[in-house]
């Protein structure tokens, strides 16, 4: 783990891993996660010459916590944190809670961000023309209730569902999910997969829920950019059978984005999507080349 002062004398905890100057692809963890890398999306990323970048989001981790930050407030740190590692260009990629801030990072850097993906990204909420927890499990449900009610109702929901996940394992991860994954997520939660999730969630929790607070209440605000004004190249990937992040939120971006290269991937879960993960690099290396 690397840290890096902020400007505002904020600290930020990061890890890089791939190929030395390698183009940096800014991974955006999802809600709740820490900066745990996965060796498989390492792996393919370095096959497409990507070197790894993520960040612990403010009150993740060992990250300062940054009270009322918004989506967007990641375009200022993921700027400083690419000046620090000394690269100009990037791509990103948001998955879960992590693809609005993909999103915001098109939109708010677009002289230096390449290309974007998100994968099983939330869309805003309130949006016209959506329902925004219909199809979400019973524990999202709640969970966003209590954000839109305010501060003190979120605090003492993320006090409760933290508990169980600073001790959790994977043998642990499909109790720990309950109503939120489905037949193929369920299926998905094997091996090392379930290993990192397992990891990323203790690291989540590991110094209290100001992170994971932080992002919902964010998630639940004005994002602070229009997705309207991006016009990097952006892939947008959606499963169909997802209870996290509905399918209708895949849909409703789709509409809305600007001529985004849409992935509505049938028979696919939240976590069984990251399976995509080879041939999503593949498609942000393509738009790097044009630009060679």
């Amino acid at each position: 783990m690397e840290f890096l002062t902020l400007p505002d004398g904020r600290t930020l905890e990061y890890l890089v891993d791939g190929p030395a100057g390698a183009v940096p692809l800014v991974l955006h963890h999802g809600t709740p996660s820490g900066t745990v890398l996965y060796r498989p999306i390492v792996d393919a990323a370095a096959e497409q010459n990507f070197r790894v970048v993520q960040a612990s989001r403010p009150g993740y981790g060992a990250s300062t916590p940054h009270p009322g930050r918004t989506v967007a407030s990641v375009a200022g740190d993921t700027a400083a944190l690419l000046d620090a590692i000394g690269a100009t260009s990037f791509v990103t990629v948001g998955w879960s809670g992590g693809g609005p801030h993909a999103l915001a990072c098109a939109a708010l850097l677009p002289g230096r961000c390449v290309a974007a993906a998100t994968i099983a990204g939330v869309a805003p909420y309130g949006a016209e023309g959506l329902d925004w927890m219909d199809g979400m499990g019973a524990e999202n449900v709640e969970e966003f209730s209590a954000a839109v009610a305010g501060p003190a109702e979120l605090d003492k929901f993320l006090t409760e569902a933290a508990k169980p996940l600073a001790g959790v394992t994977a043998a642990d991860m499909v109790a720990a999910f309950g109503d939120l994954i489905s037949e193929v997520d369920r299926n998905a939660l094997v091996g090392g997969f379930a290993d990192y999730l397992a990891e990323s969630m203790r690291a989540a929790v590991s110094h209290g829920i100001a992170g994971w607070r932080e992002d919902d209440l964010a998630f639940a605000a004005d994002w602070g950019f229009a997705l309207g004004g991006i016009t990097v190249p952006l892939a947008l990937w959606q499963g169909d059978q997802d209870r996290m992040v509905p399918f209708a939120h895949g849909r409703w971006l789709a509409e809305h984005l600007p001529s985004p290269e849409v992935h509505l991937a049938p028979g696919e879960g939240h976590l069984s999507l990251m399976d995509n993960f080879g041939t999503i690099v593949a498609g942000l290396r393509r738009h790097v080349d044009r630009l060679s």
